[in-house]
């Protein structure tokens, strides 16, 4: 194949041993591989002009983006050099090449701001590792004075950081694009239902803690082992030296936390209690309780760099998203197809369900499954006893998938009732109702226009203490992660695909561990309905809302019955640049969806797909088919006997009227 050179220019500024590179569709821009990237040079007057010269087809059309990052030596001898990937160009439709010439100029001005339109995103997770420690009211206060003399004192915190720089490393190698030094950053984030101040450096002296405020630290490393973060208190009242000759007033005491204790725990998220050292003494004078957060780089996976839809939606009107599929088999009793499985996800497709919405979570064998409940009952008896039953509430957890695949199954409110209907139907079952279908089945079976709504099961805790299903413990949640996101990311083609939670935590290693989807922060707000949970992040939905802003995430689930009685939050949320579905059982109200349509909602999760609307094609079917539609000639249009186009079937018949109120959504085209 005949080859040209391209000459590539950009401007951006960088931060010391930061570099620009590019990364493409081709073989010489690394097939999108950010490992394989070419690394642009710097020059011109202030050393913000970055070129570089590369060969590639000529002719043909190659797709590239830029980025900045860190370009470390291999872990290796002979391996790929490690990426950090700190800032790159996330445009829906990536800069395009394609030289004739035997050498082009390709003056591409500047970073980030592509057809006079700027969208970049913050890299994720590809060698390097995120620690969040968290300090918070969500229980008590996080400090526990002992000391008298300091019991009534108000204090400020800062954290800081030992064991970052290694010995021997000099100026010169520490600017080098390819040196090994470790990569280490230090941020803030201060959320509250008021708003949130995200990523920036502490004051001199830190903050003071608020009982409705969260207050996070983020530290992004190459050596999450060999971290020494210490705490630093000071008294409020700046206006006394505490001890003479300090460097900073007030300094009372330190706490100190050493990174290899949450690999020594064997885990990634939990609670460390620290002493409060006084400065004058070895005694302590109170302890700080610690809520701490691991994020690691997906295990044996490699996201590329072709696409990202995870701060991108295509704003259009209210889209129609199938609860559970044909929804909830336990809200909806007027129909007989069972939630979470195949056969209700492709009833709810045939009914122009622009999304399902389904939960995930994982078989004892770490098999990713689709069904609703944290634990399921079962019983003692064989499937065609009709006499008394014995019903016993397992985890599914607990149960490995080809286990699962053999349960005859009751709902868990089961075992508080005499709803076992479950376990006395029909004894034949067709693969397509069958519950605790895998998700590759799932991926397999319903058609590629038909979007996924993924709600990543995990526990919650309960303000009163108790946790979800009982389960205080769960899977680890790196694992948990790298083996769903794993799945999706392989499996998930040209599909249009949204993730949830109501773990806050879990939405944040959504956004930092793949660079692809994005994710909904699932909210009960203020609800008469369910217990208030313990997470302050989850307590309202104002504070949903900065939470969603402080972690770059694509928007909220709101609970329907907080949104009624506040609608202006939708404005609100919009207004802040986020996305809002909404889920509960008044979404089944066709009233209460008109008024939520009336404020701009993005998305409604409801279990009346089915019964409220006839078999018909969903919005992005109905937008394809305008689209081909468009590339007919007139003359075409003029010999075809019906108002559409005629080279597909007619939808004209089978759209509702109301159609047009359910086209929005994620757009992979």
């Amino acid at each position: 194949m005949e080859t040209t050179q391209v000459t590539l220019a950009v401007r951006g500024e960088t931060s010391p041993g930061e570099v620009i590179a590019v990364v493409g569709s081709c073989e010489a821009l690394g097939n999108w591989n950010h490992q394989k990237a070419v690394i642009l040079h710097p020059g011109g007057d202030d050393g913000n002009l970055w070129t570089t010269t590369i060969t590639v087809p000529k002719g043909v059309i190659s797709k590239y983006r830029y980025f900045k990052g860190f370009f470390l030596e291999p872990k290796s001898a002979g391996g790929p050099c490690q990426v950090i990937v700190n800032m790159w160009e996330t445009h829906h439709q990536p800069r395009t090449m394609s030289p004739t010439a035997s050498h082009q100029n390709i003056d591409d001005r500047e970073f980030g701001i592509h057809n006079e339109v700027k969208c970049v995103d913050s890299g994720w997770l590809t060698c390097q590792t995120e620690i969040r420690l968290r300090l918070h009211y969500s229980k008590t206060s996080p400090v526990s004075i002992t000391k008298k003399k300091y019991k009534k004192s108000r204090f400020r915190i800062k954290l800081t950081l030992e064991g970052v720089e290694e010995e021997g490393d000099d100026e010169e190698d520490a600017l080098s694009p390819t040196s090994c030094h470790k990569t280490t950053t230090l941020e803030i984030s201060v959320i509250s239902a008021d708003g949130y101040k995200s990523r920036h450096s502490q004051p001199e002296c830190g903050y003071a803690l608020e009982p409705s405020q969260w207050t996070e630290y983020s530290i992004h490393t190459m050596d999450p082992d060999n971290l020494e973060l210490t705490f630093e208190f000071f008294e409020e009242d700046m206006g006394e030296h505490v001890f003479q000759g300090d460097a900073h007033p007030g300094h009372v005491g330190t706490a100190c936390l050493l990174s290899s204790s949450f690999a020594e725990s064997g885990k990634d998220n939990g609670l460390a209690t620290l002493p409060i050292m006084g400065r004058n003494s070895r005694q302590t004078i109170g302890k700080v309780r610690v809520d701490y957060l691991v994020i690691r780089p997906i295990k044996g996976l490699q996201c590329d760099m072709s696409s990202s839809f995870t701060r991108y939606w295509k704003k259009r009107s209210a889209l129609d998203v199938g609860h559970r599929g044909a929804g909830s088999t336990h809200a909806a009793k007027h129909h007989r197809v069972r939630e979470n499985t195949i056969a209700s996800f492709k009833s709810a497709a045939k009914h122009g369900a622009a999304y399902v919405e389904f939960d995930v979570h994982l078989s004892k064998d770490a098999v990713p499954i689709v069904y609703h409940d944290l634990t399921c009952c079962i019983s003692t008896k064989k499937k065609n006893d009709k006499t008394s039953l014995e019903l016993i509430e397992v985890p599914v957890k607990d149960l490995t998938f080809d286990q699962l695949q053999l349960l005859k199954l009751a709902h868990a409110t089961a075992i508080k009732g005499n709803d076992d209907k479950d376990l006395l139907d029909d004894e034949d079952e067709i693969d397509e109702h069958q519950p605790f279908p895998s998700l590759s089945q799932i991926f397999q079976a319903i058609p590629e226009h038909v979007g996924f709504n993924i709600e990543l099961k995990w526990i919650c805790q309960m303000k009163d203490g108790s946790w979800d299903g009982n389960l205080s413990t769960y899977f680890n949640m790196n694992t948990f992660l790298d083996i769903v996101l794993s799945c999706v990311l392989q499996k998930g083609g040209k599909r249009r695909i949204v993730f949830s939670c109501f773990d806050p935590d879990i939405c944040t290693m959504v956004r930092q561990k793949q660079n692809k989807y994005p994710i909904l922060f699932l909210t009960q707000g203020i609800s008469d309905r369910y217990p208030e949970l313990m997470d302050i992040r989850c307590q309202t939905t104002q504070i949903a809302i900065s939470f969603a802003q402080s972690e770059n995430i694509l928007g909220i689930s709101g609970h329907t019955e907080e949104l009624l009685k506040n609608l202006s939050y939708i404005g609100d949320a919009q207004s802040k640049g986020l996305v809002v579905f909404s889920w509960g059982e008044d979404n089944n109200d066709h009233e209460n969806r008109r008024k939520l349509r009336e404020q701009g909602i993005d998305g409604l999760i409801y279990d009346s797909i089915c019964e409220d609307q006839g078999e018909q094609p969903n919005i992005f079917q109905v937008e394809e088919q305008h689209t081909l539609g468009e590339v007919i000639t007139e003359e075409t249009l003029k010999s075809s006997s019906c108002s559409c186009y005629s080279m597909t079937p007619c939808f004209a018949n089978k759209a509702r009227t109301g159609s047009a109120e359910s086209d929005s959504g994620l757009s992979s085209s």
